[in-house]
């Protein structure tokens, strides 16, 4: 015996307010800048969405300045991912060396990429260690923002950024030579 079932149709309603478009707009550019920082998909994404979720809870979707605010939160997100696992690798290191073992091995690489890693790590440290506004420019413009973006995330005039810029750059010139082995 063969039950027919009727096909209904059911029409598709538009329950998408503005925080869904919101999070439509603007969701893979916020994981993008989380990415370029920390360099982990994964944690990218987690960073997007817990600012996307900090941002639901204290502001309405349809603000202005919204993205702005995303883009900031995401760069700020990142930064401190790098600053605590900085220090979760130090309070590691010092673990280890309290039990008197060495540190775990890590298989060679081609020479090549281990420089690469070395000069990334380095240049992440120092983004640690540079003031918040600094550091937060240059991540935010070498994540592909536009000046205009970068000044509305960062709440300042968008003639003022080359400024900040070229300022973020010399601090962080100075932070790569400070610590520069001799």
């Amino acid at each position: 015996m063969v039950v027919m079932i009727e096909e209904r149709r059911i029409p598709k309603t538009t329950t998408e307010g503005p925080f869904e478009r919101l999070f439509a707009a603007e969701y893979r550019r916020v994981v993008a800048i989380a990415h370029r920082i920390v360099r982990d998909p994964d944690a990218a994404e987690d960073i997007a969405q817990e600012a996307f979720v900090a941002f639901h809870r204290h502001h309405p979707a349809g603000i202005a300045g919204a993205s702005a605010w995303l883009h900031l939160a995401a760069t700020r997100g990142a930064l401190n991912a790098i600053r605590s696992a900085r220090r979760r690798e130090g309070r590691e290191r010092g673990h280890v060396r309290g039990l008197g073992e060495r540190a775990p091995f890590v298989a060679d690489d081609p020479l090549e990429s281990a420089l690469r890693t070395e000069t990334q790590r380095e240049v992440r440290a120092a983004l640690a260690r540079l003031r918040r506004k600094y550091a937060a420019v240059l991540a935010l413009r070498y994540a592909g923002l536009s000046y205009a973006e970068v000044a509305a995330a960062l709440h300042v005039r968008t003639n003022q950024v080359g400024t900040l810029l070229v300022r973020a750059e010399v601090a962080l010139k100075k932070e790569l030579n400070d610590v520069a082995p001799l």
